[in-house]
């Protein structure tokens, strides 16, 4: 509220002063007594001044006092690189953009009309242009080409021994999936989706009677993740800033993303010191009217814990014991073994002797 107060104070006082200028212009056109062309000139050469002053200050000052707010603390391995990135990029195009519009906004005052001078008939220059042409055609080569070498290290592919997640878009949510024991996703066909079967798992596919999901993104510190990401219905696009990840989520078009977390929850709860710090991945794909809801935690554990909570986990098919039904008659038995619903009979029967007993 007070930004939108100061905000329309700065409109008021601009608004009274052209008014003022309108008001002086006008009283000067009637005693004829002086040359409003010169006046305009000159008022409007010192406003492109205050605003060059005015507006870079602004500029200055807000980039100062958020520059925590933008500067996340980066928890991925190659995090350091794509900032070094960034950092050389904002340097370079920064400057460029700071002394091009001092230039913009100083050449109104300097070359202001003038009726006692002629303009300089000035037609061509080669090495000028040359130098304007080759010296931001170098500049920028090194840029693309830095970034792009960090680009195809970062999606070539990932270790044998990454942890695999499947993330799934659709309005307004996430779907997270896990392989399992075997370490390998059963296939999907979006022809099966349901209420309950979100991700379209196959279960002809022996690869997905393991395969589990959860609420959130869960995963190990200091270890290689590979997120496999696709759409069900529109373009998203999964965004977790403190890892410097991004990558859109596209219909028909799985994508995927490999990285290394370098620094668990409880690392980064206590470096920020907030208590209540969780790593979120968010759509940044404007996707529909619900897009802003579209946020997903991630939870970063120490390898131990990693394992204790991957091992809880219980498969779709154990928690979903209808969907055996869609399993082809051959696989049924290594559905019920490999998913856990033969040792939680078992179990049951077991704690039902005891009782008996």
């Amino acid at each position: 509220m007070f930004n939108l107060l100061v905000g329309a104070g700065v409109l008021l006082v601009l608004v009274i002063l052209y008014l003022l200028f309108r008001i002086q212009s006008l009283i000067g056109i009637a005693k004829k007594s002086k040359n409003i062309e010169s006046t305009s000139n000159n008022v409007n050469a010192n406003l492109f001044i205050l605003f060059l002053i005015v507006g870079f200050g602004a500029m200055f000052y807000y980039s100062y006092v958020n520059f925590d707010k933008y500067t996340l603390p980066v928890a991925s391995e190659h995090g350091p690189r794509v900032d070094s990135l960034f950092w050389w990029t904002m340097g370079i195009t920064g400057v460029a953009f700071i002394l091009t519009h001092i230039l913009l906004f100083i050449f109104p005052k300097m070359y202001k009309y003038d009726k006692n001078r002629r303009a300089f008939y000035y037609p061509v220059n080669n090495k000028l242009e040359f130098l304007w042409t080759v010296v931001p055609f170098v500049v920028l080569s090194i840029l693309i080409f830095s970034g792009f070498r960090a680009w195809t290290d970062i999606t070539a592919k990932a270790p044998d021994d990454a942890e695999v997640v499947e993330i799934m878009g659709y309005q307004f949510a996430w779907s997270v999936r896990y392989p399992g024991n075997d370490g390998k996703l059963g296939n999907y066909d979006f022809r099966i989706i349901d209420a309950t079967n979100e991700f379209g798992i196959d279960f002809s596919d022996a690869n997905s009677f393991d395969d589990f999901t959860t609420r959130k993104v869960v995963i190990p510190k200091g270890k290689p993740v590979l997120f496999k990401i696709r759409a069900r219905d529109v373009l998203h696009s999964v965004f977790a800033p403190h890892f410097r990840l991004k990558m859109d989520a596209v219909p028909g078009m799985p994508t995927s993303f490999w990285f290394t977390p370098t620094k668990s929850t409880s690392d980064m709860r206590q470096e920020t010191g907030n208590e209540n710090f969780k790593y979120e991945i968010a759509c940044t794909e404007i996707c529909g009217r619900g897009h802003f809801s579209m946020k997903l935690e991630v939870e970063v554990l120490e390898p131990a814990q990693y394992e204790e909570w991957y091992a809880s986990q219980k498969s779709f098919l154990d928690r979903n014991e209808d969907y055996l039904a869609k399993v082809p008659e051959k696989y049924r038995d290594l559905a019920m073994e490999v998913s856990g619903i033969k040792d939680r009979e078992k179990g049951t029967s077991d704690n039902n002797v005891n009782s008996a007993l």
